[in-house]
């Protein structure tokens, strides 16, 4: 089986654990159950390569739908679907969003992170039993423990205080209250510090695309970045770096691009096929390309759905920079000239469907490949990039500004920038240096997953609070650019979706999202929920 690209096996049927009634526990005459599994490298294998699977769930819709909602809750993205109603979407595009309003979608990634933990969890323990290879044997707890702590990671993002699971549970687990999320972060970086030194550097043939020591040490400089261990950050993204593993794309319309799969900037990406019979195809361009494409026509045979698309304010940013390359490799307008697909020189899409006349370049598709796309379901084989290198340049350079080393921050700035042929950032200090490092972060990583939570770290250094309520709140910079600055016809034309978007956001609550409803029930109430809901 072509472990590149198929991760999905037997752990998909015995590892819906946290939900779970005590399966561990119960014998199962004549079938395969956790005791008389791992009984070889075989079965081992593939009961990490399921974790692979339930990590990422790039393949279907609505197994990803929160990551997507979570751009839409920045500047860089609207709501964009106006024909299908606010759904799941609006609440969290606009800050509607409560305790009793909270989208099904986010019940189901609190619910796929843990189960995703609760497999790791057997692997770590039951692999450390089994009777294989030590080499393989340690590469398996590594891997496990780096998904481990990927998940864990991306629950603290959107929830703060999470509960801790280390260990194979059952209905036991339902008691278990939140840990502080300093707690939670000492265990991700153990478990990272134990996967770096467990993986290896690089993989050839058909293992490419599996986890390695150097992923581990680019999830360590953003976890150190995110939690204010500046030295830490610095090194780890150092370590990156100098590795020799990988190097900047020369072009960067071709980070993103789905002829370009673990390209030489990737660090850690999902694998996705280009035969759609299987149905491993990433969902992602067709969420998020425009809607009111044809089927019909066989040169733009991909009809989107026309969710998350970018804003006017982002482009303005490019735009404020003289950035043409990025913004022409991050956003697409209608009726111009799809940058890197040629044969597209006048990209047409309904406007009276969209709320902007932009849908995101790094998730395009180009007429070439769509006519090789044979269902409408259109799992296409666009990879999703979870680390790649420039952000490290970014972490690096962002860790050596607090480290009080002004000029190694310009330069790692810089050449991210060079990439892009743009001139050189000079004589910068101070908080001014300090808004253009995050300021290059919301350039170079648009619509990556990271937006949302660089806000909601990033604190202002004259006002002193999260930069998210300086930028989403109701005073805040993307409200007034809305309501007082833009003059751009598409968004300003279609109130379908309002206009006034983070008016609605409520400082001291919306920094996080709230802890599903069901899950506190499910504890009956030993889960507390977050302030403000």
């Amino acid at each position: 089986m072509n472990k590149k690209f198929i991760y999905i096996f037997l752990s998909c049927v015995l590892l819906m654990a946290t939900s779970c009634e005590d399966f561990i526990e119960t014998e199962q005459r004549g079938t395969q159950n956790l005791d008389n599994y791992f009984a070889n490298e075989a079965e081992c294998e593939a009961f990490v390569n399921g974790i692979y699977s339930g990590f990422g769930n790039i393949e279907e819709w609505w197994k990803q739908w929160v990551r997507i909602s979570n751009e839409m809750a920045t500047d860089d993205a609207w709501m964009g679907n106006l024909t299908q109603g606010s759904g799941d979407s609006y609440p969290f595009a606009h800050y509607s969003i409560t305790a009793s309003n909270a989208p099904g979608m986010l019940n189901n990634f609190y619910v796929s992170k843990y189960s995703n933990i609760s497999a790791c969890n057997i692997a770590i323990q039951r692999i450390a039993e089994a009777d294989i290879a030590e080499d393989l044997k340690q590469r398996y707890l590594g891997e496990a423990k780096f998904f481990r702590a990927f998940n864990y990671w991306e629950l603290v993002q959107n929830w703060g205080d999470v509960v801790l699971i280390l260990e194979p549970t059952g209905t036991d687990g339902l008691n278990l209250t939140r840990s502080p999320k300093a707690e939670v972060y000492t265990q991700i970086i153990a478990d990272l510090k134990d996967a770096e030194q467990a993986l290896p550097a690089s993989y050839t043939g058909m293992n490419i695309g599996r986890v390695t020591k150097g992923a581990a040490q680019a999830l360590l400089a953003r976890t150190y970045l995110f939690t204010q261990d500046y030295q830490n950050a610095y090194d780890y993204a150092d370590m990156v770096i100098k590795s020799g593993q990988y190097s900047l794309e020369p072009e960067f319309v071709n980070v993103w691009s789905v002829y370009n799969h673990n390209g030489v900037e990737s660090i850690f990406e999902w694998q996705s096929s280009s035969n759609q019979a299987y149905a491993l195809g990433s969902r992602f361009a067709t969420i998020m390309q425009a809607r009111g494409q044809s089927w019909d026509d066989p040169d733009n045979s991909m009809d989107g759905w026309g969710w998350c698309v970018p804003t006017s304010n982002l482009e303005q940013a490019y735009l404020s920079e003289g950035d043409d390359i990025r913004r022409l490799s991050t956003i697409c307008r209608m009726g111009e000239a799809v940058y890197g697909d040629e044969e597209n020189s006048n990209y047409q899409f309904s406007l009276d469907q969209n709320k902007s006349g932009r849908v995101w370049r790094k998730f395009y598709v180009p007429l070439a490949m769509r006519r090789q796309l044979t269902t409408e379901d259109q799992h296409v084989p666009l990879p999703y990039i979870f680390l790649r290198l420039a952000e490290m340049y970014l972490t690096r350079g962002e860790a050596a500004y607090f480290l009080n080393r002004p000029v190694d921050a310009l330069a790692d700035i810089n050449v991210v920038r060079e990439r892009a042929e743009l001139p050189a950032k000079t004589g910068l200090s101070g908080n001014q240096l300090l808004y253009a490092i995050w300021k290059e972060r919301r350039l170079e990583l648009a619509n990556e997953g990271m937006r949302l939570y660089d806000l909601r770290r990033e604190i202002d250094p004259v006002a002193s609070k999260p930069r998210i309520d300086l930028v989403m709140g109701p005073n805040g910079s993307f409200v007034r650019y809305n309501l007082e600055e833009s003059t751009d016809e598409w968004e300003l034309n279609h109130p379908e979706e309002r206009q006034d978007k983070g008016t609605m956001f409520i400082e001291g609550r919306h920094e996080l999202w709230p802890i599903p409803q069901s899950e506190i029930d499910r504890s009956n109430g030993v889960i507390s929920q977050n302030p403000g809901y």
